[in-house]
């Protein structure tokens, strides 16, 4: 079994535990030891009766034990892989999601229960496609992308680095989302966006731009 860590307290990081433990039904893989969290105050406390054994100074500490960013915010998980380069990242698919032979799935991924990538798809490295989700055909995912519950994207899509796709929102075949641009939930997605956009609606207009390096 691989020792393993999770940087992040709150509910997405108790949702990728529960990743990692329905991963071990199938036979033994990750030695969970426990969470790690930047805040000095949630060290020595537990969450799921296991311990928050410190911040990012642990792992680059234990560079055995293996980490995943269970951070949902696309721009703070950049920061935080940033702070842990030189660190092993693991990749979680739960194995109630379903994934074709052809897929590539980058370092330091999460895949939650429920969602089905289906052929010639690329995610890049710590990508998190949450409950439920969909990907067609031919797709390509940046790193650090985030896709909500629910989200659908057809085939042939291009999803650039940071895009953070919300709850149940729908991107058509062939289209493009520019780098670290927000998805409002709920909305569709049927002509390509801009990168460093906020869109909303259906079809999806956007509604906000931000500067060039904003994420940084």
């Amino acid at each position: 079994m691989t020792d393993l860590v999770l940087f992040g307290t709150g509910g997405l990081a108790r949702e990728v535990l529960q990743v990692a433990l329905d991963a071990n039904e199938a036979g033994p893989r990750w030695n969970v030891l426990g969470f790690l969290d930047d805040d000095a105050e949630m060290h020595g406390r537990t969450v799921h009766d296991l311990p928050v054994l410190g911040g990012a100074e642990w792992a680059l500490e234990h560079p055995g034990t293996a980490v995943v960013v269970a951070i949902g915010g696309t721009s703070a998980r950049r920061r935080i892989v940033r702070r842990l380069a030189g660190a092993r990242f693991a990749t979680l698919v739960h194995p109630r999601s379903w994934l074709g032979r052809r897929v590539q799935v980058g370092e330091g991924s999460i895949v939650c229960a429920g969602t089905a990538i289906t052929t010639d798809i690329v995610l890049g490295q710590h990508v998190i496609l949450n409950l439920n989700c969909t990907v067609g055909h031919d797709s390509w995912l940046g790193d650090f992308v985030t896709a909500a519950p629910t989200v659908n994207i057809s085939g042939n899509v291009i999803v650039g680095e940071g895009c953070d796709l919300g709850t149940g929102s729908t991107i058509i075949q062939g289209v493009e989302i520019g780098e670290w641009s927000v998805l409002g939930a709920g909305a569709t997605v049927v002509r390509s966006l801009p990168k460093n956009v906020t869109a909303v609606g259906s079809p999806a207009k956007p509604i906000k731009e931000r500067p060039a390096g904003w994420q940084l």
